[in-house]
């Protein structure tokens, strides 16, 4: 009571305005220095797409497959799988640290072979992963973590965008190799060649095993082999992507090829593996990571130290998309179905590919478009030029990225025709 009639406190109390004191605080913000990042370059196409109210538009900036019609594809293996699994009525658990063991498994032997070496020998890890983007970022923080050598990544150039961040947020030094020739829109084998001769002992170089992302241009299978016999005289640790196995060309041993020879030539790789484009499961986030060890007792203490990175960061994987990938890897039905999906996926968009130079011959360019026969899986360098794909978009309402990329799954027996048209009126 004393203290209330204080005339000093009843003072000082009054002066104080509830409305100030709320905007005062409601000022103070820990993010007042955080400046709006750029937008995705991939999502900002979709986004300008959408706003676009012309019939005929087009998206080839998407990632994902889609079918003739232009619609979201998931396969029948996977719905196949998904009924097996769910009459199952399996418990939701958690899953160990490196994911589901018969996943790891099939994930392995799908890349390596069924009969290979490393894997009968017990000299290799694989653990699942959050797709290959989380693949990747866990062999970048392995790479951080415990590689001897120079911590630096070279990435073929140009390469997909996401492998810059993932590397260098893992602490990783990003660097470059010479990749593709804008002169021919392929494969720059001497200049790739050449630069890798010259980087240094013990540095890891990244390597596409098949379909190149972003331009579409693979090495032949003569050309892998002077690849692998470089890096293995300069003593690098290769890091092989692959994406695409059996999306590529349709047959997934010949997609896995440059893989299995680093293999038998000697070279002890690393590789991340994704379920996402061959077998449709890009909201599932499936995925590997392998690294192939000198033997079974360097394997077991590199797959400690693996389990001991993804622990704080994830804890372990999703449980539902390895299932079904594993289910399909595993029943002889199932993959049989799959295999003849993916092939059927794959020659879509070889047909798609043909038939876009077919349209522009027909509209009576005079380029030579060969390169986009010649590319292979979902992606295609164009060649086309910024101004270019400015037109496309303005005049035509196609929309792809500035440099020229455009997503194959977006072309469709319906609208090839109209593409045609469009690329022929901007490159006369």
């Amino acid at each position: 009571m004393a203290l209330l009639k204080s005339n000093k406190v009843i003072h000082c109390l009054g002066n104080i305005s509830p409305a100030l004191g709320a905007l005062s605080s409601r000022n103070s913000s820990w993010w007042a220095g955080v400046q709006m990042g750029p937008p995705d370059p991939i999502l900002g196409v979709t986004e300008a797409f959408k706003r676009d109210t012309n019939p005929k538009k087009m998206n080839l900036g998407v990632g994902a497959y889609r079918d003739d019609q232009g619609k979201p594809f998931v396969l029948s293996c996977v719905r196949k799988a998904e009924a097996l699994i769910a009459a199952k009525q399996l418990d939701k658990e958690y899953l160990p640290i490196g994911g589901l063991g018969e996943f790891t498994k099939a994930c392995a032997q799908l890349a390596l072979g069924p009969d290979s070496e490393v894997l009968k020998s017990g000299r290799s890890i694989t653990v699942q992963t959050i797709s290959g983007t989380g693949s990747l970022r866990i062999g970048g923080n392995y790479l951080a973590r415990f590689h001897t050598g120079p911590h630096d990544v070279y990435l073929p150039k140009p390469s997909w965008g996401n492998h810059t961040p993932i590397f260098r947020d893992a602490g990783m030094q990003l660097k470059a190799y010479r990749y593709y020739d804008p002169s021919t829109c392929g494969f720059d084998f001497k200049g790739a060649l050449d630069d890798i001769t010259k980087i240094p002992e013990k540095s890891v170089i990244v390597l596409h095993a098949c379909a190149h992302n972003p331009t579409g241009v693979d090495p032949r299978p003569e050309q892998w082999k002077e690849i692998a016999d470089i890096v293995k005289k300069r003593n690098l640790l290769v890091f092989f992507d692959m994406a695409y196995q059996g999306f590529a060309s349709g047959d997934i041993d010949r997609d896995a090829w440059a893989v299995r020879h680093f293999i038998e030539t000697g070279h002890n790789i690393v590789l991340s593996q994704s379920f996402a484009k061959n077998m449709g499961l890009y909201g599932e986030r499936v995925g590997g990571f392998t690294v192939v060890c000198s033997d079974a007792e360097e394997a077991k203490r590199v797959e400690s130290q693996l389990k001991i990175l993804i622990r704080p960061i994830y804890s372990n994987p999703p449980m539902n998309g390895a299932r079904i990938a594993s289910t399909i890897l595993s029943t002889p039905e199932l993959r049989s179905i799959w295999l003849e999906e993916v092939h059927g996926m794959a020659n879509r968009i070889i047909k798609m590919r043909e038939q876009l130079v077919a349209g522009l011959k027909q509209q009576g360019s005079s380029h030579n478009w060969q390169h986009v026969i010649d590319q292979i899986g979902m992606f295609c360098f164009t060649g086309l030029k910024p101004e270019q794909v400015e037109r496309l978009t303005k005049e035509f309402s196609v929309y792809m990225t500035k440099d020229g990329r455009i997503s194959m799954a977006g072309v469709t027996s319906g609208n090839v025709g109209y593409l045609s048209e469009a690329i022929h009126a901007v490159t006369k």
